[in-house]
């Protein structure tokens, strides 16, 4: 998923496509589900990490890709037969490509409640800003130079 895209039908195709290379690789479901968020000052990435060891969890950022992954496994005693299993286990992994407009230096991450929650600053230089209107005589020779 591009962070820099703003189109919605892009974006649908691209999570559709996620959907049906997961399917034909047999790992649907192994795969953690994202919201993103754009605030004023910064985007906010939630992965869905339920049971997951917070100690197997690993968030790097290399050359503007941000990389999720985590590890759920289960040990089952002795005298425990497993017959059936739904639950994905395994490592999984989400890589999320930054704009140049985040501030790669400066992710945070937090996990809570089988939630991941990374916080990405956005730039001074790409935040909101509101531009001042001149008025009266100025208005001229402040659009010609």
């Amino acid at each position: 998923m591009l962070l820099t895209s703003i189109d919605p039908f892009v974006q649908e195709f691209e999570r559709q496509f996620d959907r049906i290379v997961r399917q034909a690789g047999g790992q649907d479901g192994a795969t953690m589900a994202m919201d993103g968020i754009r605030r004023a000052d910064d985007v906010v990435l939630r992965f869905d990490l339920p049971g997951i060891d917070p100690d197997s969890i690993e968030v790097t950022v290399d050359r503007g890709v941000l990389s999720v992954s985590a590890r759920r496994e289960e040990k089952y005693a002795q005298d425990e037969r497993l017959f059936v299993r739904e639950r994905s286990m395994g490592t999984f992994t989400r890589r999320v490509y930054l704009s140049e407009h985040l501030d790669a230096e400066a992710v945070e991450a937090a996990y809570d409640s089988g939630v991941l929650a990374v916080r990405i600053p956005v730039l001074e230089k790409a935040r909101p800003r509101r531009v001042t209107i001149r008025k009266g005589a100025d208005t001229r020779r402040a659009i010609k130079g």
